[in-house]
């Protein structure tokens, strides 16, 4: 059991420095400080990362070098632009207008601002301003302060609102609010992403809705193990959730920008752990070796299965050493065009290619353009590139069997169990598959002699229904009795049996029949 804290102040003070202990120590607490100070640290750690003669040649951001990039932050304005286009953009250009910088003055340069590969490197800052002062868009209102923020690189990335021990946890979600209400996550504090709210007992993450967004508690979570055992305890968080390395990830790896919902969206933690499973299989994978099974992800059908499979195909794609295609393949032509759509939402700009029909999947598979990693396809299309339908183009059949291919099933319980999966597991013997599905084919259930395991391998991670529906994740259950025949025609059925009668008439017409009926 944590300690608990009768105090806010006291609270803010130790998970503080938990959090130094845990990858924020680097650098001294900033207190107190305004959007102004924050602006001169952020400009200050711009110019040191940059530093080099490729870059800003030794001159530190002028004022009207900062304004540019401030600028920008201004005109994405919102956290799922600011994420795809700014944070996770990696650099921001700017014209130089720094006199001293005679190689570049007058010249577009481009600045790194946060780099989510560059896990506690020297490249990396990480800082924590505690009681940052928020000016807030009403004269009335005037000054607020919140609790603390995490910046990485000097932008603040990750809000945290605490309550003492006995105030529900849901009275810093509604803080929040308010604060986005009155305008104080503008400016340099529109690049949050994250929102933590705390007491000692309980926490909630949640990404930034932005300022046109509405908070939806349907998408505030608790923080869970592997096992999908809750972490609420404040220490445990500060281990977790809120340390360095995972923070960054979170920021890096875990935020997904949703254009199809218009939202900026962070994964649950079973998702967190089923995508890292899969990208960590692939990083050990021998891709020497045929015939080797990846594992498959049981997941409860609601549970958000389609955006946890996208997160682990473009981890895999995004890695330039571990797989040169990732194919996610569903079991109907119409669900691929779904999943383009989605995929499409949740990806960069044209990373996500469609298959109109199998010479297109044909031509995106041999390609090595980077665009063409990540291909969504039908199990359908999939399955006619064979060596019987392509004895003609040997050579292109040879040439995509050569590349590192990674396949993802989506439904794995539906989609594999004919004759088509086969077909595609023996034309490409040294790819790699994983599969999706909520409701895994078991031993006692097998079918073609064939399970979830003997398809695809172990079960890598599990979330199944009571995990669901304890997290308002997926609706639970109100059994009700339906009775098939009404009561009386049931008895009299049983009563016909047992007295070894064929109607009423014949049962009540002989003496010993009757006493049984």
């Amino acid at each position: 059991m944590a300690e608990k804290f009768n105090k806010e102040t006291p609270f803010e003070v130790a998970l503080v420095e938990a959090l130094r202990r845990k990858g924020w120590g680097q650098q001294p607490v900033l207190m107190y400080p305004t959007e102004a100070d924050l602006i001169e640290n952020w400009r200050q750690i711009l110019s040191k990362i940059n530093n080099g003669i490729d870059c800003l040649n030794g001159c530190p951001l002028t004022d009207g070098e900062m304004q540019q990039v401030l600028q920008q932050v201004m005109d994405l304005r919102t956290p799922l632009r600011l994420n795809s286009e700014f944070i996770n953009g990696k650099s921001v250009s700017i014209i130089r207008d720094n006199a001293n910088d005679t190689l570049h003055n007058g010249k577009t340069v481009s600045l790194i601002v946060y780099d989510k590969q560059k896990i506690g490197s020297n490249d990396t800052v990480y800082q924590i301003a505690r009681q940052p002062k928020f000016t807030t868009n009403s004269q009335i209102l005037g000054e607020r302060r919140g609790d603390f923020t995490l910046l990485i690189n000097g932008m603040p990335l990750i809000h945290v609102e605490l309550k003492r021990s006995g105030v529900p946890v849901r009275n810093a979600c509604n803080q929040i609010e308010r604060y986005m209400g009155s305008g104080v996550f503008d400016g340099i504090f529109s690049l949050v992403q994250i929102f933590v709210a705390m007491n000692p007992e309980e926490t909630l993450y949640f990404a930034n809705p932005g300022p046109d967004g509405k908070f939806n508690p349907d998408f505030f979570f608790h923080w869970a193990d592997f096992n999908n055992e809750l972490i609420n305890d404040w220490p445990d968080i500060a281990e977790t959730l809120l340390s360095i390395p995972m923070a960054h990830q979170l920021i890096g790896y875990y935020t997904v920008p949703d254009k199809g919902d218009g939202i900026l969206k962070v994964m649950r933690s079973y998702q967190y752990y089923a995508a890292r499973s899969i990208f960590q299989k692939v990083q050990q994978h021998n891709w020497k070796v045929s015939d080797q099974l990846g594992g498959h992800i049981w997941h409860t059908t609601g549970s958000g299965k389609t955006l946890t499979s996208f997160k682990s195909a473009q981890l895999i794609a995004q890695s330039n050493e571990d797989a040169e295609k990732v194919v996610f393949l569903v079991d109907r032509i119409e669900l691929g065009d779904q999943s383009y759509k989605k995929y499409s939402g949740f990806a960069e700009e044209d990373t996500v290619q469609d298959t109109s029909n199998t010479n297109k999947l044909i031509t995106k598979l041999k390609s090595s353009d980077s665009k063409d990693k990540l291909i969504v396809t039908s199990i359908q299309k999939m399955s006619r590139i064979n060596e019987e339908n392509m004895q003609q183009r040997k050579n292109e059949l040879e040439q995509i069997r050569a590349k590192k291919i990674v396949f993802i099933v989506d439904e794995a319980h539906r989609s594999v169990f004919g004759e088509m999966y086969p077909t595609i597991r023996e034309t490409f013997p040294m790819a790699l598959f994983f599969g999706f599905t909520g409701t895994p084919i078991m031993p006692e259930y097998e079918k073609n002699m064939n399970t979830t395991v003997s398809l695809f391998g172990d079960e890598l991670h599990r979330y199944v229904m009571p995990d669901g529906i304890r997290d308002g994740n997926v609706l639970g259950f109100n059994p009700v009795m339906c009775p098939t025949y009404d009561d009386i025609d049931l008895r009299k059925a049983v009563a016909l049996e047992k007295a070894k009668a064929h109607t009423e008439e014949e049962a009540l017409g002989d003496d010993d029949k009757k006493t049984i009926f």
